[in-house]
């Protein structure tokens, strides 16, 4: 019995023993590891899969305009505003950018005696100018393309909630404002590399926009 005892005694102390080693293996892996150099990582971002630029002719037959889109744009055509229905002749236009999870709106409107030239255009001034209190510059940037076609393209930089806003008109019949934004809040980090890709296809919508 007592032999018994002991060798239990014994066990216990070796099971003891093993432990604080345990201990002390983990202790000393815990003080190197602090004495190592952390470098913190780079800021990163998702990766963006740009969609290989192509573009098609616009032209629907409902409205008094045409343009090339790129191909991988889908065009909706609104039929309300704010619940009210807008006339067969109020042509406004969404230009969804899927895979970059943006959209240009397109604000159709005729020239007339209750809308004339110079509200229309102050009206888009005011809607571009509401966006600087975000923005870190706005340049206006003349448009005149080849088709006699005329407007301001408004270049936003910093987190303005639209970076990109315009008007076209030929100063007699119609006139037509848009203005782009992202489905994402605005950090011009992140998006920069985005907003400059659709940036282009902006620039090549009014490069070709023509009145019919």
């Amino acid at each position: 019995m007592k032999f018994n005892i002991k060798v239990q005694s014994s066990k216990f102390k070796v099971q003891k023993m093993h432990f604080h080693s345990l201990i002390f293996i983990l202790c000393s892996l815990l003080l190197s590891s602090c004495h190592g150099d952390y470098s913190p990582k780079q800021k990163a971002y998702p990766r963006v899969i740009y969609p290989e630029r192509k573009y098609e002719m616009y032209d629907p037959a409902e409205c008094p305009f045409k343009f090339e889109k790129p191909v991988y744009a889908q065009v909706s055509r609104d039929t309300t505003y704010f619940g009210n229905k807008l006339r067969s002749d109020q042509c406004w236009l969404n230009v969804y950018f899927p895979s970059l999870n943006g959209v240009v709106n397109l604000t159709y409107k005729d020239i007339n005696d209750t809308m004339n030239l110079e509200r229309l255009v102050e009206d888009a001034h005011k809607m571009a100018f509401k966006h600087t209190k975000k923005a870190n510059y706005i340049d206006e940037i003349k448009i005149d393309n080849a088709h006699g076609v005329g407007g301001i393209l408004y270049d936003l930089g910093g987190d303005a909630a639209s970076n990109v806003q315009f008007f076209l008109t030929d100063s007699n019949r119609h006139f037509i404002r848009g203005a782009l934004y992202f489905y994402s809040p605005p950090n011009a980090d992140s998006m920069a590399p985005v907003l400059d890709y659709v940036k282009a296809d902006v620039k090549q919508m009014l490069k070709t926009f023509e009145w019919k």
